[in-house]
């Protein structure tokens, strides 16, 4: 599949020259202003941009300033310059640039720096995939061996992170937080919600695995495990970097046994103040809880933990939420135990 180049300039030779030596392996599109650039950018995301400094209305640092101050930051930019000045240089690659062409420019070069730019920011784009799917893996293997240690939850993980992703999709589909869901990559939030009990790493076996009730005290220990969780994932984002995947996981552990009414734990976040992550994993992570058999319980039926749940709505949950999770219930009973 051909990539996209944008090709901004108000010089309509410039625009000419340029796409007659890259059309043979670009999609190639011409625009004369920065304005232009940004009504296109809203149904088009191209893969390089070439943007001319000296243009009227909106100059070239304006225009890559304001595509750095947008959704589109991403998107690599080349100026296009008659200019020789060291400073102008200088600020370029300061605001982001990442070569610069000097004007008049042949063919050839301008093949070369674009060969040259797109596929090392592809080999990027490839190595970068590499290092997150090797990061996952590792958190993977932690979250199961948590789970491990715990003799009451075997499939739990599995379990939830498909019970999550019905919700999720039905949520979408009915425009329910969808405007907070789209700011977030789904996939690594859904794959991240296995973390949701990495805390638990830090609570004995003898409370972890009691076959009966657990005593005050030791209910009270066992809630440290949301904190526990973050402090875990703190960890690692410090040797790591803040990556998406990895800010998903500590809301998902630090805020999956919040309430709606702000009476969960650990830091009694009331209603919409608790993270969508904790309020979607609050629904699935007690369903799965009450469908499952436990030492001191028996499994409640389907129907029956639906009821539990639903009469919780806007004390425990939120309703919003179970308002979705009603109308697709039978998908969750259609999970593999």
């Amino acid at each position: 599949m051909q990539k996209t180049i944008f090709v901004v300039d108000d010089n309509d030779t410039n625009l000419s020259v340029a796409k007659e030596a890259l059309k043979e392996h670009y999609r190639v599109m011409t625009l004369p202003s920065a304005a232009k650039m940004f009504a296109l950018l809203e149904k088009i995301k191209p893969d390089l941009i070439l943007l001319d400094i000296e243009m009227p209305e909106m100059d070239g640092f304006q225009a890559l300033q304001r595509l750095k101050d947008s959704r589109n930051s991403d998107i690599p930019v080349i100026f296009l310059t008659s200019m020789t000045d060291p400073a102008v240089e200088a600020r370029g690659f300061e605001m982001g640039v990442i070569d610069f062409v000097t004007k008049p420019f042949s063919a050839p070069v301008l093949q070369n720096r674009m060969k040259t730019h797109l596929n090392i920011d592809e080999l990027i784009r490839e190595r970068t995939a590499q290092l997150q799917k090797l990061q996952n893996a590792i958190v993977f293997v932690i979250a199961d061996v948590v789970e491990s240690r715990d003799e009451n939850t075997g499939g739990h993980i599995e379990r939830t992170s498909t019970y999550m992703r019905i919700l999720v999709d039905a949520m979408l589909k009915k425009g329910v937080y969808a405007d907070e869901l789209s700011q977030i990559d789904l996939d690594l939030m859904i794959d991240s919600a296995r973390m949701h009990d990495v805390g638990k790493i830090s609570i004995s076996d003898t409370i972890l695995n009691k076959p009966g009730k657990l005593t005050d005290e030791e209910f009270s220990i066992m809630k440290t495990h949301t904190v526990e969780g973050e402090k875990v994932i703190d960890q690692i984002i410090a040797r790591t970097g803040g990556v998406e995947f990895l800010r998903n996981a500590r809301m998902f552990a630090g805020s999956h046994h919040e309430r709606w009414d702000g009476r969960g734990y650990p830091n009694n976040t009331v209603g919409a103040d608790i993270p969508i992550q904790g309020r979607i994993m609050s629904v699935v992570d007690v369903y799965d809880a009450l469908v499952s058999e436990r030492p001191y319980k028996k499994p409640f039926t389907h129907d029956e933990a639906t009821k539990i749940i639903m009469d919780g709505a806007g004390t425990q949950f939120d309703p919003n939420i179970l308002n979705v999770f009603f109308e697709i219930r039978d998908k969750f009973a259609e999970v593999e135990l």
